[in-house]
């Protein structure tokens, strides 16, 4: 809302004194108004695009025709007999002419305009200047003290001397005024959305897409292009390995019998020419017509332009990428870098994102699944193949993926949104990485103890040869015993054997001796042997307590049998082997014969034992 221009005013004051009561006092007012008018000129600020245009209103009456003012400006005749070129400031150049648009429409007062409106307006301050924005005339009246009006009739004089500009101008071509009308226009949009040419990540984006699409069809060629000349010559895809000299020799050489009179050596070493050569004399290869080898000629001219389209599309990707984004391309390479921004979308999009989303950027599905199954998360993505974390050891790979990712997102932000571009910080940070990078890899081999900063020493290796003697007593599984023990137990033997003999001689007190001797029976006996023994002790020995004539006569029946049961203790006495066999069980004395039967054995003695539970 601006106020009312001093000629409202006087308008307004003079209205109320034509009104008055007084009609004298009325009809001073009037003459007072129209004197006033004719003093008071209204000024036109009109800005083009080669500079400043200040116009002076002939005829304002015709001002107060709003809807009708149009009339007045259809020809350049018409025009000049309304308004008048007082004074025009040209630009020098572009810059100015941009300085001065960028700041009328920031609403600011710019230099030149200022020095005009000095210059111009200042002379004649009784004078009224006409201009389109409102902002704009409350600084100029501020900074200036100059009345300023903007009104309906202001915005139709300004559009009418738009239409008549080569007329009312002179000193101006119009092909003049369109050539510098279009370049301002290019600028002052460039410098509203901060758009330079160079740094359109379109191009990166679409020409990163445009390799990995010509690598895969690379790869499919080259194998269709291998597998059929195969069939013709199949040793010359062992001999050489590189695609593209392969796809060359095959396009020289054609059928492989004219491989002898050929020379390869603008294409392979002498070694690998002299070895196709030989290849091709004991080829195991079949035979194909000339139209075959015509259709695979053909292909391998394909591959030979499709592989020179893609090293010269990677060459205009590296030289977008060192223009766009110079920092990111030093940190982590061309193709990394290019391949983040095609993956956000845009360079600025990648900006925004924090330096943990761009670790894992490319690694979405990883980190979801790790996510969902709570499981750890993938440590990196895209940035995998980046120099520097590709020479690092595994162990280390997560810490400088999450070290290059903060780094390479101040690279982007200073890109995207800086002004400079050069490559100073980029540069500086991947020094540091790369310090950082020899520290953890040296880091497991200084010393622990000292100062720590200088490498341990590493003893002389000495080879020592032990000679292992092989200890046989963990071959047996029997209980070790030693030998005094052993002696002892063969003399208890023998003494136990004498009293037996004394008590087969001497048959009266033979009763007690007689378990003693049962005892020293083998186990192989049968149980129920073991149980009539028993038997017959007890009632010997009840009788015994009984009566001592009893005895005699029992004891005398029975010296036959007592006499044979003595006899093979006499003549077979117990050896310490024999002892040392009737301590182990059947089981691992029929191991050691027969190792293959343990398990029948194993089987036999489990029935045994679920019969005598039933």
């Amino acid at each position: 809302m601006l106020t009312l221009s001093p000629r409202a005013h006087r308008r307004v004051y003079v209205e109320r004194l034509a009104s008055a009561e007084d009609s004298q006092c009325g009809e001073r007012g009037s003459e007072l108004y129209l004197e006033l008018e004719k003093k008071v000129k209204m000024l036109v600020l009109f800005e083009t695009a080669a500079g400043y245009a200040i116009f002076k209103v002939l005829d304002e009456q015709k001002l107060q025709q709003v809807d009708s003012l149009w009339k007045e400006f259809e020809t350049p005749e018409k025009a000049n007999k309304v308004v008048k070129l007082k004074h025009f400031e040209k630009f020098q150049d572009t810059t100015e002419a941009l300085a001065a648009a960028t700041a009328m429409v920031e609403g600011k007062l710019g230099k030149s305009l200022k020095k005009v409106l000095k210059k111009v307006v200042a002379k004649e301050a009784h004078e009224q200047l006409a201009i389109t924005d409102a902002k704009l005339g409350g600084v100029i009246k501020e900074k200036l003290n100059l009345s300023c009006v903007h009104s309906p009739a202001v915005a139709e004089l300004m559009r009418g001397i738009r239409n008549q500009m080569e007329g009312l101008i002179t000193g101006l071509p119009a092909r003049e005024i369109s050539a510098m009308s279009l370049g301002l226009a290019h600028s002052l949009s460039r410098y509203k959305l901060k758009f330079s040419p160079d740094k359109v990540d379109t191009m990166i984006v679409q020409a990163i897409s445009l390799l990995d699409d010509l690598d895969k069809e690379l790869n499919n060629y080259i194998m269709r292009c291998r597998e059929w000349y195969g069939w013709h010559f199949p040793e010359l895809g062992k001999i050489i390995t590189d695609n593209l000299a392969y796809c060359k020799s095959v396009r020289k050489i054609g059928d492989r019998t004219n491989v002898a009179s050929m020379d390869l050596s603008d294409i392979l070493p002498e070694e690998i020419e002299a070895e196709v050569k030989l290849a091709a004399e004991i080829s195991m290869g079949t035979e194909v017509s000339e139209e075959d080898i015509a259709n695979i000629m053909h292909l391998c001219d394909q591959v030979i332009e499709i592989s020179e389209y893609r090293s010269q599309l990677y060459d205009y990707l590296k030289n977008r990428m060192m223009a766009i984004a110079p920092n990111l391309t030093v940190m982590v390479g061309e193709l990394v870098g290019a391949r983040l921004i095609s993956h956000a979308g845009s360079l600025l999009n990648l900006a925004k994102h924090p330096a943990s989303t761009v670790q894992i950027l490319g690694a979405e599905k990883a980190l979801f699944r790790a996510l969902k199954t709570r499981r750890d998360t993938p440590k990196y993505g895209l940035i995998y193949h980046a120099s520097l974390v590709g020479q690092t050891t595994a162990k280390n790979k997560g810490k400088i993926s999450r070290m290059l990712a903060a780094k390479s997102a101040l690279a982007i932000r200073y890109d995207a949104l800086g002004e400079d571009t050069n490559a100073e910080m980029g540069v500086e940070n991947r020094a540091k990485l790369e310090a950082r990078l020899r520290y953890l890899e040296e880091k497991g081999i200084r010393r622990i103890s000292g100062s720590g900063k200088a490498l341990a020493r590493a003893d002389k290796y000495q080879h020592k040869s032990d000679v292992k003697v092989y200890d046989p007593s963990g071959d047996s599984t029997l209980p070790t015993v030693s030998k005094k023990r052993k002696i002892e137990e063969v003399e208890e033997g023998e003494e136990e054997e004498k009293p037996v003999e004394a008590k087969a001689k001497k048959v009266k007190r033979e009763s007690p001796t007689e378990g003693e001797a049962e005892t020293e029976t083998p186990k192989k006996k049968k149980k129920k042997e073991k149980k009539k023994a028993e038997e017959e002790s007890k009632p010997e020995e009840e009788e015994t307590a009984i009566s001592p004539a009893e005895e005699t006569t029992k004891k005398k029946k029975k010296e036959k049998k007592r006499a044979a049961e003595v006899e093979p203790a006499e003549e077979a006495p117990v050896s310490p082997a024999e002892e040392v066999r009737t301590m182990m069980p059947d089981a691992i004395i029929f191991c050691f014969r027969n190792p293959k039967s343990f398990f029948l054995l194993q089987t036999t003695e489990k029935k045994k034992k679920k019969k005598k539970k039933v």
